[in-house]
């Protein structure tokens, strides 16, 4: 089989999304924001979430992809194009490796910044822990770690409860959430707490 169609069987996933066509560019930035924040992923234009192959008109789909990372995502987002023909129609890959310059965030229409993260065959807003883990820059667990009072609450409520979302850590430890980021975050960092999507909601659990 083709490389292209053997593409469009894989269907769509964390790495894949299809497009029928490029009508608002600033849609197209979020799955390009999104890919870059977190795998890297392959858009492909012209097809139908079914699998269908409509076809592009090359021109002008590139045009507004070249708008969606330049023009509408900030920091600007790599990408590499190519062309292929399945049924005598065209489809437009479209390549976006996953960045080493996240957060990558899409302006929208009122001109508010926004981050994504790709999520199984979904494109999802980026949650407060998630911005705030990439805004640190300790990834290494100190040798000397003690748990303080507010981390204890935190890692037995989690030993008590798996998959406890943000709000309900909030309300069983009494630790504001302002605080409760920061330190989600810091676990993260330090690959002790795995944070996860459950229906389009993070939650977080002991690793």
């Amino acid at each position: 089989m083709p490389y292209i169609e053997n593409k469009i069987a894989e269907g769509e996933h964390q790495r894949q999304d299809f497009k029928y066509a490029i009508n608002d560019s600033r849609k197209i930035a979020i799955t390009l924001c999104a890919f870059a924040n977190t795998d890297g992923g392959t858009l492909l234009i012209g097809v139908k979430d079914n699998g269908t192959v409509i076809g592009v008109k090359p021109d002008e789909e590139i045009h507004m992809v070249e708008a969606a990372a330049r023009v509408y995502c900030r920091p600007q987002v790599e990408f590499k194009t190519e062309l292929w023909k399945s049924d005598n129609r065209y489809v437009l890959e479209v390549v976006v490796p996953a960045s080493n310059d996240m957060p990558h965030f899409m302006i929208d229409a009122e001109g508010n910044y926004k981050a994504f993260i790709r999520q199984a065959d979904q494109n999802l807003p980026a949650n407060a822990v998630q911005l705030e883990v990439w805004r640190g820059e300790e990834t290494t667990r100190p040798q000397k770690y003690f748990h303080t009072e507010k981390e204890k609450r935190i890692f037995n409520a989690l030993q008590s409860n798996q998959n406890l979302s943000l709000s309900q850590l909030v309300r069983n430890t009494q630790i504001p959430r302002n605080i409760m980021v920061k330190l989600l975050a810091r676990f993260i960092r330090w690959d002790l707490i795995q944070m996860q999507y459950i229906n389009d909601q993070s939650q977080f659990k002991l690793k």
